[in-house]
């Protein structure tokens, strides 16, 4: 199994460019994700990771993520070889991303009325249809 969860910091905005034999667009971009541990008196370490996410999911990236926005990738890692100019045989590894989200909380001054979902429903008037007074009405 080949699957990489990650969340991160976007370093840069996604760079996006085509491929040569049938035009396929791809976004390139770098997630900061920090470690899980911090060493007592030094600064927490983050580790800086080459994500490339093609086609309409690439589209997606380089039009709504931004430098310094916190984003979650979902993919698989990959590495690949290739000759530079001067005939170096270079080495890759980077997360193909499969899904991308947002990470980060709301801007200030946006509230939840603004937010629709996919079904035009506000979700700020949604609420649930089960009221709970008190534990005695619980089932368990």
């Amino acid at each position: 199994m080949n699957k990489i969860i990650l969340m991160g910091r976007l370093t840069r905005d996604p760079e996006v460019r085509y491929t040569q034999t049938n035009n396929t667009l791809v976004a390139s971009f770098s997630l900061a994700v920090n470690r899980r541990f911090v060493r007592q008196g030094e600064e927490r370490q983050a580790d800086f990771i080459n994500i490339v996410a093609w086609s309409k999911l690439g589209e997606f990236c380089s039009k709504y993520f931004k430098k310094g926005q916190q984003v979650g990738v979902v993919g698989r890692l990959q590495t690949r070889t290739y000759d530079d100019a001067q005939g170096q045989k270079r080495y890759v590894t980077e997360v193909v991303a499969e899904e991308a989200y947002f990470a980060d909380s709301k801007k200030d001054g946006e509230s939840n009325a603004n937010f629709e979902n996919t079904f035009g429903e506000n979700m700020a008037n949604t609420s649930s249809e089960f009221s709970v007074s008190s534990d005695d009405d619980l089932p368990f």
